[in-house]
């Protein structure tokens, strides 16, 4: 049965994503539905900004009033998500949700390839900067997050050790 599943998007009222979610987690756990609702998510982006003459790190939802959701859609799935308060519908006709396409899917970067992210580099390691806006410095590896495939680097800026996040791919090991 969880072979049917596809992702979905949810319309909802301004600033109800994060409570969206929770109650259709909560309706799931209580009522078992893990194979038929598998996955809710709310796509987040990371930013900069300065305040008080820092540069601050923060995320951002990267599609206000959007929630995805990867489900069977059968008329129980459907009725829950649907009836949940803060939804204003599915994206689609009204009467039928209209799933996202693999391609879509991937753009959107929901669901990432199965496979197994390696890097050459683990913590306290020197690194280089490949690519991006600290191409061409080094640094040395504080943290890793495989999950969220970023690396957290100390460069030197300005004769300060900074600490910034990079994706994975945009660091290299030195030699």
């Amino acid at each position: 049965m969880a072979d049917g599943a596809k992702w979905y998007v949810i319309h909802t009222y301004s600033g109800y994503e994060n409570k969206v979610k929770q109650n259709i987690e909560k309706v799931v756990e209580n009522r078992r539905l893990h194979e038929l609702i598998q996955e809710i998510r709310i796509p987040m982006e990371s930013y900069s900004e300065v305040k008080d003459s820092k540069k601050v790190e923060a995320e951002r939802k990267r599609f206000p009033s959007y929630v995805m959701i990867k489900m069977v859609l059968t008329d129980d799935t459907w009725y829950i998500v649907r009836n949940t308060r803060g939804v204003t519908g599915f994206v689609g006709t009204p009467t039928e949700p209209v799933p996202l396409s693999d391609k879509e899917v991937e753009a959107l970067g929901v669901e990432t390839s199965s496979a197994a992210l390696e890097v050459n580099f683990k913590v306290g390691d020197n690194v280089q900067v490949t690519t991006g806006s600290f191409e061409g410095f080094s640094g040395r590896v504080e943290s890793i997050d495989l999950e969220s495939q970023t690396v957290e680097v100390v460069v030197t800026m300005f004769g300060r050790e900074t600490p910034v996040s990079l994706p994975v791919t945009q660091v290299v090991a030195e030699d």
